[in-house]
């Protein structure tokens, strides 16, 4: 590893007794394991989903960091080039090198930008450097840049970024430019928490969290009574609010409706993890299987993290189930139906996935994806007035290789540009009056103004080109906040 004043680079080898074509042809194949530094991708092309291990030194023996990007650049045999966003946006090189007949050096080099450099020494335990006081209004963003969930959410800052981009170029927030800070929470709610006190220090009026539930309602205890709005833009099971803790988002009893109410009577298995996410999901998916006139048959709930599914699938075939539901997030999601489609669940089952967007579709690949239905307010290819625009805004901003915009980041987009039109039309107002300002003032369905309380649902099935709608649903199932008098 070595640093310079704006940069570090990582680098690290590993020789195999194997030609340069056949060490390449491994690439992202279980056959290749830890010595191509872990990488998982379904296609090496151009565009193509990638994770990988990025190694902290040389010998690639320590415990690494967690890439997810796309493939940038192929050179068979010798060069992939990869562009990502998680943990930090940076490009790393994987390269094949002749050493001897039938020998290759397998070498990877990644320039980590400063950012990068402040994500592993915050990782450390060092604080993050605090931004100088430059009279901008400041508003947080947590989001999960590594963990379990990263897989969902790598879009989210970046949506985060172009929102307060687009409000500070049409005049900022009543006559002041706005700053927006970040942080990882690394899918867990005690970092969460840490992060959004840090925001509260800082002078931020809300803080966005684009992450579990369990961490936003660690931030929302954190900072209530602190005078700071807290805004949950994703997907949640919903719950009491106040009105300086905002749940935004779809629903899982309105998805249940839309996918599970125009089935035929089956026999459910509910697969999901031990938290409140999933408890609230499961406990309305049985409501919903009941009056469809089915059965439950079967739950699994595991821990956050959960990479081995044998168990559980095991579990799901012995129940005879030919329904399945997933409540799992991001990389347990990955895990969960890839081992499906290698166990031949898929023959036996159908199932749907509520936390199935365009990011963690690309994970799960293809061949194993193909068939899963999900229901969510917001895809890449819905017609929804000004998404063509957004999305152009969107590459111009961040390049070709960007993660694809999803529900999940698309509702941080839309949450920082509402907050910020209730902040400009009132900018002296306490938190709580911003707060039901928030929910009071949704409208529409154009991108930017969409009604992230009880938003049309599309229904969605994946293939091979992706997710594709099927069906678009009325929003009437959605419920509204409940909120509590402070």
């Amino acid at each position: 590893m070595h640093t310079t004043a704006s940069t570090t680079t990582v680098a690290a080898e590993r020789t195999v007794e194997l030609a340069p074509d056949e060490a390449f042809a491994l690439f992202g194949t279980p056959r290749a394991g830890s010595w191509l530094f872990g990488a998982r991708c379904d296609g090496v092309c151009p565009g193509a989903t990638v994770s990988l291990r990025l190694p902290l030194d040389p010998d690639g023996t320590g415990p690494g960091v967690d890439v997810l990007g796309r493939l940038a650049r192929v050179v068979p045999g010798a060069l992939l080039e990869v562009e990502h966003t998680q943990p930090w946006r940076g490009r790393l090189a994987v390269r094949f090198v002749p050493a001897g007949r039938r020998r290759t050096r397998v070498r990877v080099r990644a320039d980590v930008p400063r950012e990068g450099v402040d994500w592993l020494l915050h990782r450390r335990g060092l604080p993050l450097p605090e931004p100088p006081d430059d009279g901008a209004l400041r508003l947080g963003a947590i989001t999960t840049a590594s963990g379990t969930g990263a897989v969902y959410s790598v879009s989210a800052e970046l949506m985060a970024e172009l929102a307060v981009d687009e409000v500070n170029a049409a005049g900022g927030v009543a006559g002041r430019r706005v700053r927006l800070l970040t942080a990882d929470d690394a899918t867990d709610a005690e970092q969460a928490a840490h992060e959004a006190a840090r925001m509260a220090r800082l002078g931020c009026r809300a803080v966005f969290v684009n992450s579990t539930s369990a961490s936003f309602d660690a931030v929302r205890r954190r900072l209530e009574h602190t005078g700071v709005l807290v805004v949950h833009t994703v997907i949640n099971e919903g719950g009491r609010s106040s009105p300086t803790a905002v749940r935004f988002g779809e629903r899982p009893h309105a998805q249940l409706d839309a996918l599970i109410g125009p089935e035929p009577p089956a026999r459910w298995f509910l697969v999901g993890q031990a938290y409140v996410w999933s408890f609230g999901a499961h406990a309305a998916a049985r409501r919903a299987v009941e009056r469809a006139g089915g059965h439950v048959a079967g739950e699994a709930l595991v821990p956050l993290g959960t990479t081995d599914f044998d168990a559980t699938v095991e579990r799901v075939l012995a129940s005879g189930a030919d329904r399945i539901l997933s409540t799992l997030v991001g990389a347990d999601e990955v895990a969960f139906e890839r081992r499906c489609a290698t166990a031949g669940v898929r023959e036996r089952a159908r199932t749907i996935s509520l936390v199935l967007d365009e990011s963690t579709l690309a994970h799960i690949g293809p061949d194993a994806a193909t068939g899963l239905r999900t229901a969510l307010g917001y895809f890449q290819d819905t017609a929804l007035p000004g998404n063509a625009a957004l999305l152009a805004r969107y590459r111009d901003a961040f390049g070709p290789w960007a993660p694809p915009v999803t529900a999940l980041s698309e509702g941080m987009y839309e949450a920082i540009h509402q907050y910020a039109r209730v902040l400009h039309a009132d900018p002296d107002a306490d938190a709580a009056a911003h707060g039901r300002a928030l929910v009071q003032g949704r409208s529409g369905t154009a991108v930017g103004a969409r009604d992230l309380l009880r938003p049309a649902l599309y229904v969605a099935e994946a293939g091979r080109d992706g997710l594709e709608i099927v069906q678009q649903v009325t929003a009437r199932s959605q419920d509204r906040n409940t909120w509590m008098r402070q």
